[in-house]
């Protein structure tokens, strides 16, 4: 990367889903008026915002590709639209409730440029509202029985702690950039999800066919964390329960997997059942369970890969 001349820099096709947030989408690209990589293309997809008018968006970056969905397609789906339409040799997946430092893009790019062993980087993250506290600087690895895992320097001050380049346990959604030769041959983020996990399911997927997956904290993104989803919603909860035990049957066979299962329905399920009815929120108890029958009632389905086709 010693050359001046864009067209010398692999294109990077910058993907970001709006769902009703027109205003956060356009504070985004209006941080990415100041990066500093030569070479990229932005996508935005509208998920069909159901109560506002999305086209705002193009009218004031009418420079950007800009697509509207018929129905919400959830992260997968939305961001699988634009892949398909994108040109670029890397995808970027990021978040529209970010806002980026100017040079963020650079190290990740090196970084996959000098070892086409990595499938997917994803960058050092602050949440935007708390000056320099972190939010993302690498994960622990899915445990394989419980499927959870722990976001490294969750929650600390950052005093350069975490700008280290490193291997990683699994990727973080919010922003995460992948070659596309990995798409092409591991295949898409599987849409079965909709909303949560998908990000990890495909770290997953590209870790079996044997690349690794890195944190790269030169690079840095700035998260609005809560803009997108209500915490602690039916919603959230719904989905990400959904996810979880969607994960553990996408992701494990054998022993490991009659105990990962048991682990979610004799142990989790009683648990969380019960600290909802000590707070007195049926409406959650009732999310969760919902999501436990959508696992209980969907079964082929569930381990459909999303090719990428053209």
């Amino acid at each position: 990367m010693k050359t001046e001349n864009p067209k010398d820099f692999p294109l990077v096709s910058i993907i970001t889903i709006n769902y009703n947030q027109a205003a956060v989408t356009l504070e985004f690209l209006e941080s990415m008026r100041h990066c500093t990589y030569p070479n990229y293309e932005i996508w935005v997809v509208d998920n069909a915002s159901p109560t506002e008018n999305p086209d705002v968006i193009k009218e004031k970056f009418p420079d950007i590709h800009f697509v509207k969905t018929e129905k919400n397609l959830g992260f997968a789906g939305g961001n699988n639209v634009a892949v398909r339409k994108a040109k670029g040799d890397y995808l970027l997946f990021i978040n529209n409730d970010t806002e980026v430092e100017p040079g963020f893009l650079e190290p990740m790019v090196e970084l996959l440029e000098k070892n086409p062993e990595i499938g997917m980087v994803s960058p050092r993250i602050q949440y935007f509202h708390s000056k320099n506290i972190l939010q993302f600087a690498g994960f622990t690895p899915l445990n394989a029985i419980t499927t959870r895992n722990f976001a490294i320097g969750f929650g600390e001050e950052d005093k350069g702690q975490y700008n280290m380049t490193c291997e990683t346990g699994s990727i973080f959604g919010a922003a995460m950039l992948v070659p596309r030769v990995v798409a092409e041959k591991v295949g898409l983020m599987t849409e079965v999800f909709f909303l949560y996990y998908e990000e990890h399911d495909w770290a997953s997927h590209i870790k079996h066919a044997g690349y690794k997956i890195y944190y790269q904290g030169k690079s840095l993104v700035f998260h609005k964390e809560s803009i997108s989803t209500v915490k602690n919603s039916p919603f959230q909860i719904y989905y990400m329960t959904r996810g979880r035990v969607l994960y553990a049957r996408r992701n494990s066979a054998g022993f490991v997997k009659i105990l990962s299962l048991l682990y979610i329905y004799l142990i989790t399920v009683p648990k969380i059942t019960l600290g909802y009815l000590l707070k007195g929120r049926l409406d959650l108890i009732h999310a969760f369970w919902r999501a436990m029958y959508w696992n209980l009632t969907h079964h082929k389905e569930v381990y459909k890969t999303d090719k990428l086709t053209y």
